[in-house]
Formats: structure tokens, sequence, C-alpha cells
């Protein structure tokens, strides 16, 4: 979908409804414009249409198609990018009387994500999700091979190979989906593995902040840009809260508005994530004029996946860039609406604090309290006790090590499996 040819010049194309507010159609054409320029063109200018409803052959009015051919031919422009999806009738029709290029919001996105994608499996998914789009617009794909025209002869080359490539689409298909269930059944053994451990997933809106908060809470050097869908691979961390013990933090890609369904359907992997987690960390950016529609979007998304349910706190990031009565105004709104919450900032010097405290008070919530009397010379257990989780109190009686500890309850079990008296005891 992307051309190896220089930067491509752009013209956007809005068509909000008549009803939207102009600072919300404003703040639409500007993500437009920072998704365009993360897949690479230079956008010269904007054209918008506020419609009751769209026109069924080429979204916008006639006029306005008019308009927008001045526009691209007055730029030197060889793409037009609009920010909703289009039926493939009508992406046909506009490059027909444009003559460039017509993009969609949908197309545009995958586009970005092949771009960003450098895991096997996100190129596997990416793939998958392009290959679906594909499908249905392979006769848009062959207009130029087609002859005008009606009556006998009229098929032309093209519609026998559109048979053929549809064929060898859903084959490829197959094969990815088989790949990635073969990577997905992986996956299962690996959360197996881990499923003692706290587990973290972030999730939010595209260049909210989560990669940052990821590496700053980790000490790792995970991939960050100011720019949307800087990253779209899943990466997991361990990370020390300097508390009882460490947790699992994960980075998934980030959502955005009109993110298309079926990209949503293909990144499983993503949605598997946030399912499986103990906690979910929704990662807002509060200096974003458009954060509460923001916020809805992430929320449609994940109730869409069926993971809506999962435990989660609201993390506002990125305070550093209000002012202080903003941020006031903030801390009121969040408390007001009685969700679980964090005001944070990656930059500002403790910034991350109450997130640290939050997260540690989360997993302290879902440890097992216990005093048990271990030999003195069983080491080992006493690291474990010391590794995943925290301990209380410790003292030395009759050649043993007494310790109050809080550990996960499989910690527990297994001690008390092996002969070990271990009894509940009340928190420090």
């Amino acid at each position: 979908m992307r051309s190896d040819e220089a930067t491509e010049r752009a013209v956007l194309v809005g068509a909000p409804p008549r009803d939207m507010p102009q600072e919300t159609v404003d703040e639409h054409l500007e993500e437009l414009a920072r998704l365009a320029g993360t897949a690479g063109a230079d956008v010269r200018g904007a054209v918008v249409q506020r419609l009751r409803t769209p026109n069924a052959s080429t979204y916008i009015g006639k006029g306005k198609v008019e308009s927008l051919g001045r526009a691209l031919r007055e730029h030197d422009a060889t793409l037009a990018i609009f920010d909703e999806e289009l039926t493939p009738a009508q992406g046909a029709n506009l490059e027909t009387a444009l003559g460039v290029r017509a993009l969609d919001r949908t197309e545009l996105i995958l586009d970005i994500f092949a771009l960003r994608a450098r895991t096997s499996e996100a190129k596997l998914q990416v793939e998958l999700a392009q290959l679906q789009y594909m499908r249905t617009r392979l006769k848009r794909m062959w207009t130029h091979l087609s002859r005008e025209g009606g009556g006998i002869g009229a098929r032309g080359p093209g519609e026998q190979q559109i048979e053929t490539d549809r064929r060898l689409i859903d084959r490829r298909l197959a094969r990815l989906r088989r790949k990635l269930d073969h990577i997905a059944r992986a996956r299962v053994t690996q959360r197996r593995a881990r499923s003692e451990q706290f587990t973290v997933a972030l999730t939010g809106y595209t260049n909210a902040g989560k990669s940052s908060i990821l590496r700053a809470l980790s000490g790792s050097d995970v991939f960050v840009e100011d720019r949307l869908f800087a990253t779209v691979d899943s990466a997991t961390r361990v990370c020390d809260l300097e508390g009882p013990g460490p947790i699992l933090l994960t980075d998934t890609v980030g959502f955005i508005r009109k993110l298309p369904h079926h990209l949503v359907a293909s990144f499983r992997a993503t949605m598997e994530e946030l399912a499986e987690a103990d906690l979910l960390l929704h990662v807002i950016d509060a200096s974003s004029p458009s954060r509460d529609e923001q916020r809805e979007a992430v929320e449609e998304v994940l109730a869409e996946a069926g993971v809506a349910d999962r435990p989660v706190i609201e993390v506002f990031n990125k305070i550093d860039r209000l002012t202080h009565e903003e941020e006031r105004a903030l801390r009121e709104r969040a408390a007001a609406d009685g969700r679980p919450h964090v005001l944070t900032s990656v930059v500002e010097r403790g910034g991350l604090q109450p997130l640290r405290e939050a997260l540690q008070a989360a997993m302290r919530a879902r440890l097992e309290t216990v005093r048990v009397s271990l030999p003195a010379g069983d080491g080992a257990r006493l690291a474990e006790a010391y590794r995943e989780g925290e301990v209380l109190e410790r003292a030395y009686e009759a050649g043993c090590v007494v310790i109050v500890a809080r550990v996960p309850a499989g910690v527990a079990g297994r001690w008390r499996e092996s002969g070990l008296v271990v009894e509940r005891a009340d928190a420090a």
C-alpha cells in the first residue's frame, strides 16, 4: 500500500456531521494530518464538507469532488486521504473523477501498521488485516485493465484475474491464520509459566505515553517516539516496584478513533494480553483537548474485545503540560468520576511515584500474608519469599527462621504441600 517513490503530496478530506463543533472538526483533521505524516506523506492542504448523509457514489457531494480536484491540482498532490471509510465503489469513483489515488482512513492506518511492525507476529497480523481489506477491493484495483462499454467481451482480463487473486488471497489468509494460531498456542504456554506473577497491561489511545511509562518503570530501552503508532509491537518487561515483588508490565498497541474492526480482530495477541492481565492501566493524555473522546474510543474497543470488565486504573499522563489550574480541575473531575486513577508525568522528578504506589497497593491486595517457620538452612525458600513477595518480619527461633511475608497464593500453596506449617497472619 506504500509508494516506493519520493514523499507523496496529500490533500486531506474531512466529511464531519453538520452538528459537529468546529473545534472537534479541526482536531480530527489535525489527527489525520499526523497519521499522514507518520505514513510519510507531505500534507499540502485540506477540504472539508459537512454532511447530513454521505453520498452513495463519492461520499462527498459532486461539487465538493470538483473542489477537491482543483485543490489537488493546485498543490500538485498525488493523493487524497479521507478521514472516513470509503466503500470500494466510492473509492473507485473518486479515483476516476480525481485522477489520483483516494485513500480512506482504514487504508492509511493499515499502511502505518505495515511500516511500524517489527516482530514476526505483528507483521503476520498486519498482513492478515491488509488482505482482508484488499479482498473486497480487487475490482477497484483492476479498473485500469477493464474495457469500456458493455455487452459481449466487456468483462476484460481484469475480471478473470480478480477471481484468481481472490483465491490466492483466501489461501494466504488461511496460512496466516494457521501461523497465528501456532503463535497463540505458544503464548498460552508462556502465560502458564508466569501465572503466579502479577501481570499488568498498558492500554490507551496512541501516543498517550504508554511506551514512555514502560521504559521509565522498567529501565529498559523500549522504543519511544512522539508520533502516532510509533510502535505496534507488544513488549513485556519485568518491573521492580521496590515493594512486594516484581511485576510483568506489557505495553500493547495503541488504539485510535475509528480503528478498523478487522485490524482489532487481527491483533488477537494484544487482546489476549489485556484479557489475561490482572490489572489494566488505561493511559490517557491529560494534555489533549480530545482526552474525553479518546478515552471513550479506547473504552469502546475494550468493550468490543470483551475485556471491559477487567480491573482498571486510569493513568492521566503528561500532567507536566498542564497549568496549575488545569491540573487542579482535572484532579477534581477525576475524583468526582469515582474511578481508580492517578496523575503522572514521565519527565518530572517523582512524576511516576503515584503510579508505583497504586501498583504496589494492587499487588499487595492479591497476596496472602502468612507466617512460616523455615529451617535455618532453607535458603531457597527464604530467597523465594524475598523474590516473589515482601518479607514483613524476620526472626530466629530454635534453629529456624520465622518470617511473616506477603506472597502469591501459589507460593504459599507449594510451601504447604511440602509439609511446612503456613499460617495466615495479619498484614503489618
